[in-house]
């Protein structure tokens, strides 16, 4: 492995930790006028889900200020920076100001700022082939070749059972929010070519959408190789997905894992994000 070669994102990653190569995740906070909430590992996410449920009251993201952005740089020679699409978010222009105060200050060292244009399971597969290429031996240019490569092949899709958080936040108008909640909607999504959220189809209850969703990654590019599932408090679904997307392509790789807190405070109760990789994306 290279020596001195650290990985550090946003927590819309849903990275806490790595095991085989330097890591440090900068948390995002999601507040109301009365509350905040800091986007780490000692985050109830399940807790902060149900309050947001039942509240009503107008909320907000911070992204991770230039500090926080040096602090997990810490002393790496080479630095991997991969953050929140920059059309949600300004954590990329906050990490771009810290990068270059890092490089100026230090004209033996490098980062590589990477707009993910995405959010959670997509920043996901960005960091483990980050991974890989590191454990590899790769050097930092051919690392950071190999990524925006790699990012023309990934995508994002997902699934809302709620857009209340969404329109408490000024991301979508209230009216669409209630109708999606009385009527049993699903929305689903993608991640646009802008990193912004892109509304595809809409699908009456869950036993519909999951069938639509899997049709969806194929249309968009999915033959099979890596998919990753981000579920808030909906294991099941998540699991019901990946059945129906190892029945319709036998070569896939799907995990699931639970949505930290912005991704949870986004996604909301019951919904799924799904990272994947278009063909080819090796």
């Amino acid at each position: 492995m290279s020596a001195n070669m650290k990985i550090v994102a946003d927590s819309s990653s849903d990275v806490l930790r790595l095991e085989a190569v330097p890591y440090a995740a900068a948390p995002l906070k999601i507040m109301t006028e009365k509350r905040e909430y800091v986007d780490n590992d000692a985050l109830d996410v399940e807790k902060m889900v149900e309050d947001f449920r039942q509240s009503s009251e107008k909320s907000h993201t911070a992204c991770p200020n230039v500090d926080d952005w040096l602090s997990a740089f810490g002393d790496a020679q080479y630095v991997f920076c991969v953050t929140i699409t920059s059309g949600l978010s300004g954590s990329y222009n906050a990490a771009c100001i810290a990068a270059q105060e890092y490089e100026d200050k230090n004209p033996d060292r490098k980062v590589f700022v990477i707009d993910s244009l995405s959010a959670g399971p997509e920043l996901k597969l960005i960091i483990e082939k980050l991974e890989e290429l590191i454990k590899e031996g790769k050097s930092f240019e051919e690392i950071c070749d190999a990524i925006k490569e790699y990012q023309k092949h990934t995508g994002l899709l997902f699934m809302l059972e709620s857009l209340k958080n969404l329109a408490n936040n000024g991301r979508v108008s209230k009216i669409v929010a209630s109708a999606a909640g009385i009527l049993g909607i699903r929305v689903l999504g993608k991640a646009s070519d802008k990193g912004e959220l892109e509304q595809l189809v809409k699908s009456r209850g869950e036993n519909r959408a999951l069938p639509t969703l899997t049709e969806l990654l194929g249309k968009l590019g999915y033959a099979g190789g890596k998919v990753r599932i981000s579920h808030c408090c909906n294991e099941n679904a998540a699991n019901k997905l990946k059945a129906l997307i190892l029945e319709k392509f036998s070569k896939a790789q799907v995990e699931i894992y639970k949505a930290r807190g912005l991704c949870s405070f986004y996604a909301e109760k019951g919904g799924l994000l799904v990272g994947f990789e278009k063909c080819p994306a090796r």
